[in-house]
């Protein structure tokens, strides 16, 4: 299972590279300039991630019936964080509600990376076969260069962030 090790060590490498810029916005304190070009990067990066994620990782488990609640459990925290970066973006940066609203995407993204890591990704391992590996590795670099390309930082407009 080689190629699976591969798979999720990169996965892995992703979630260490996304930890580090939550911990360099939360280091960020009163210094927009830096921490919107910070959120921008941490925007792209974790929808990317996602997008690359479910086309390479979570189509091939949702086939597997051992593990597809895993996967629609991921699938739907992925849609949620989206959901609260999209808030983010739409939340004046130097207010105390954008800093509130961050630490609890951190504390959520965090916990769903964890998660990821340490339940889903040894079970999905189990049943991946070589063609799935293949498959994988083949979407996920491709699919990540593109999806981050595209996303979009600030679909939201400021009147539609959330209280």
């Amino acid at each position: 299972m080689a190629a699976a090790e591969a798979i999720f060590a990169r996965l892995k490498q992703d979630h260490d590279k996304h930890r580090e810029l939550l911990d360099r916005i939360l280091d960020s304190h009163d210094e927009d300039e830096r921490r919107e070009a910070l959120f921008t990067e941490l925007t792209r990066e974790l929808k990317g991630h996602a997008a690359a994620e479910e086309q390479a990782l979570y189509s091939t488990m949702l086939r597997k019936p051992e593990t597809t609640d895993e996967t629609r459990h991921s699938v739907a925290e992925h849609q949620e964080i989206d959901e609260m970066l999209n808030d983010l973006a739409a939340t004046e940066m130097s207010s105390d509600d954008w800093m509130t609203k961050f630490k609890t995407l951190d504390h959520r993204y965090r916990h769903h990376i964890e998660e990821e890591e340490d339940e889903h990704f040894p079970d999905f391992e189990k049943y991946l076969t070589e063609e799935d590996e293949a498959y994988m590795e083949s979407v996920f670099e491709r699919r990540k260069r593109a999806e981050k390309a595209d996303a979009e930082v600030t679909p939201e407009k400021m009147e539609d962030a959330k209280e």
